[in-house]
């Protein structure tokens, strides 16, 4: 049975040595190493990019909270017509003459279309909009509104703008025609 032994293992007992393996991903992440080091690339650690992406975000957080332009630090900082008039209007305290022309103008937008369509604003003046109505049902329906207008003008407008809401009934015809005229109240109609 030795022999059988012998036979089988020829010559003296080898250690086996490993062959060295061939590593794909080793390999590529070698050749992406050489490539990005000849366009000019440099490896940084964790540690490091870890710090620069740290100071790319405050950089973003600082931009985000700057309103005012840096038009002054540098004079590179190209403004629109909107952002300039709105600094302009801030910075003289315009805001509330604004206001007055917004709430004249934009009416139709703020009140709706079927309340604009018989209550029109005829004057703005110390924080109280004058409003004439085309009939007397009209009028108590605008003082009835009036509270919830009020807020909407304070969303719309800003706080305090608006404060109180005068409103008015229809404007009656004048009888006086000629030069003649009788002292009394006129035909007895509510116009409205």
């Amino acid at each position: 049975m030795n022999r059988d032994r012998e036979a089988a293992t020829p010559g003296p007992r080898r250690e086996s040595t490993p062959e060295p393996q061939f590593d794909a991903a080793h390999a590529m992440l070698n050749r992406m190493r050489l490539i990005a080091e000849s366009r000019g690339e440099a490896r940084i650690d964790a540690k490091r990019a870890a710090a620069i992406a740290d100071r790319q975000a405050a950089a973003r957080a600082r931009r985000s909270k700057r309103t005012e332009s840096a038009m002054y630090d540098n004079g590179r900082d190209p403004l629109g017509v909107g952002a300039v008039m709105d600094r302009l209007v801030r910075n003289r305290g315009w805001s509330s003459p604004v206001a007055v022309g917004s709430v004249l103008s934009e009416w139709n937008a703020l009140v709706g279309p079927q309340i604009a369509a018989h209550c029109q604003p005829e004057s703005f003046e110390a924080a109280t909009v004058v409003v004439r109505c085309d009939s007397s049902s009209w009028a108590t329906q605008l003082r009835l509104l009036s509270h919830n207008l009020l807020k909407t003008f304070d969303e719309k407008l800003g706080h305090g703008v608006i404060t109180t809401i005068q409103v008015l009934g229809p404007q009656a015809p004048s009888w006086r025609r000629g030069r003649r005229t009788v002292e009394g109240r006129g035909p007895r109609d509510t116009y409205g």
